[in-house]
């Protein structure tokens, strides 16, 4: 620990998600005075925030099974070399952020060494792998919950777990501004908007954008007034969506997923985050996921539990539509995001429901986290 008493921490996310999260605990430590120095993998916002980058987390955008074996020897090398940077660094504590393939082999390696450890998102264990809770065990001092049904599943499996909450539900408000969003983005108030969340992976985008762009073309046959907006993590991504929209008059953002997803009327949304934000924006979706043919049957058949979506997991129902590899078409597509514009009545339901859930994530997780760590980094406990 730094002589003025502030923690020395070392952070480990990937992707824009965890990048965020990494970007939240650091304001949180800074502003209880408790941060003397952050170092480790970092994205541009943890960089932002102060976060000395050993490596970028943009070098963990990989996802598949497939996908991960053709890439294991590059992930392979960065582990070991972070792991080396992290032990010679000694901070007083390391978090991993999500990434749990990468991030639990390498929390093990650094808790033995005596390091603390600390995990924050929980691995999917509960809907698949769940023999990863002996990995986890060994590897952390602390796992740090998003969502409360997490709790009991690992704390039955002998792993420490705290739930802090979801920090998309602190930032977002409970009743979203849409006018304000449609202004900012030189949107009509009343015309139906469409936005399209092809994922913030360049995979993802592969797999998603043109099937999310036919679907749009659909809706529009079918309501010629609708606007269409895209949001997009990186510019490299806009530039495609830019390319595959010309001449529909699409809006193309990037880095405000936020302010698209509150200005929708309705989203087609890649699974992952984004689905959570558009829940936390009231904004109705449907959500599309496709990989690699072999990936995804080796992921499906370990998969326990029937949704997939994070919306329908947390209402425990089947709140939104959910189309996946080949039923993920064009017109099934357009046929669901329609439905959401002709049925009222099934879009007051979503949005009672959404407020709902946002009330139970809003715990001040970033705050909350920032407490755990530095509770288990002074004392242990």
């Amino acid at each position: 620990m730094s002589t003025d008493g502030g923690l020395r921490i070392g952070l480990v996310a990937g992707e824009v998600s965890g990048d965020r999260l990494g970007a939240a605990l650091l304001a949180a430590l800074r502003e209880r005075g408790e941060l003397a120095a952050a170092f480790g993998m970092a994205g541009p916002a943890m960089r932002a925030h102060g976060c000395q980058a050993l490596a970028r987390a943009e070098d963990l955008s990989v996802m598949g099974l497939v996908e991960v074996v053709r890439a294991y020897p590059r992930l392979w090398s960065l582990r070991n070399r972070l792991g080396d940077q992290l032990l010679a660094a000694r901070p007083d504590v390391v978090v991993g952020i999500d990434v749990p393939d990468f991030n639990l082999g390498l929390e093990r390696r650094l808790k033995a060494a005596g390091v603390c450890t600390v995990h924050w998102v929980c691995p999917q264990a509960w809907a698949w792998r769940e023999g990863r809770a002996v990995d986890i065990r060994r590897a952390v001092d602390r796992l740090l919950a998003l969502f409360p049904f997490e709790v009991d599943f690992f704390s039955q499996r002998g792993i420490p777990t705290e739930f802090v909450g979801h920090p998309l539900a602190d930032q977002l408000p409970l009743e979203p501004d849409r006018p304000a969003a449609r202004q900012a983005l030189g949107l009509g108030v009343a015309q139906p908007v469409l936005a399209l969340m092809p994922g913030s992976r360049s995979q993802e985008l592969a797999q998603l954008l043109e099937p999310f762009v036919a679907a749009a073309r659909i809706v529009r046959e079918c309501r010629p007034d609708t606007r269409l907006v895209v949001g997009t993590a990186h510019e490299a991504h806009a530039r495609r969506a830019r390319a595959a929209l010309a001449g529909m008059g699409a809006i193309v953002v990037t880095g405000q997923s936020h302010q698209v997803l509150t200005a929708a009327d309705v989203v087609l949304a890649a699974s992952g985050t984004v689905t959570l934000e558009a829940l936390l924006c009231a904004t109705p979706m449907v959500v599309g996921y496709r990989m690699a043919g072999l990936s995804y049957h080796i992921i499906r058949s370990m998969v326990k539990i029937p949704r997939i979506a994070l919306p329908n997991i947390l209402a425990e129902r089947d709140l939104v539509p959910e189309l996946l590899q080949n039923a993920l078409t064009p017109a099934a597509l357009a046929e669901a995001a329609l439905a959401w514009f002709d049925q009222p009545a099934r879009r007051a339901d979503f949005v009672r429901a959404s407020r709902a859930l946002h009330r139970e994530l809003r715990r001040d997780a970033a705050g909350r986290a920032a407490e755990v760590v530095s509770r288990l980094a002074r004392s242990g406990t």
